[in-house]
């Protein structure tokens, strides 16, 4: 195969990676239940002195209201020291804060945590350049390994 064949593959095959994980939800997989994942989340988050706002159970809400839903829990929490420098480079970055990390059992029983990556978030508000980022990715990788690790 031609070089510039194999190259156009290449950029076909990396662009095609970026197009399915367009949405930036990073995605983890947990070997525990929703219960005992967002309990490691929680201890992770505490850990690096971030502030906990909320912890909100899907299921028990959809539960109140004669609904179902598999177990899904939303941990919302943050510190100044990270999402002001996010604001100060685009402040409409504002909506999507503080964090949030979702945790959920999908169809087949397996259970995920979830997260926005910064990075993407930093692209929809015109804020790539911005340096606290790479910061935010590394804070939230860490998080996110701490609450699927058992």
């Amino acid at each position: 195969m031609p070089l510039h064949r194999m190259l156009l593959a290449v950029c076909l095959t990396m662009l095609a990676g970026t197009v399915f994980a367009a949405d930036g939800l990073i995605r983890l997989k947990s070997p525990d239940s929703v219960a005992a994942t967002m309990e490691r989340l929680e201890r992770a988050v505490k850990q690096r002195e971030l502030h906990i706002f909320a912890r909100i159970d899907h299921s028990a809400g959809a539960e109140r209201v004669d609904l179902s839903l598999r177990p899904t829990q939303l941990l919302i929490f943050g510190n100044p020291k990270g999402g002001t420098p996010l604001m100060q480079c685009a402040q409409t970055t504002g909506i999507d804060l503080p964090l949030k990390a979702l945790v959920w059992q999908d169809e087949a029983g397996q259970v995920w945590v979830g997260y926005n990556d910064p990075a993407y978030l930093a692209r929809r508000h015109k804020a790539s350049n911005c340096p606290v980022v790479l910061k935010l990715q590394q804070v939230l990788s860490d998080i996110g390994k701490a609450a699927v690790s058992p």
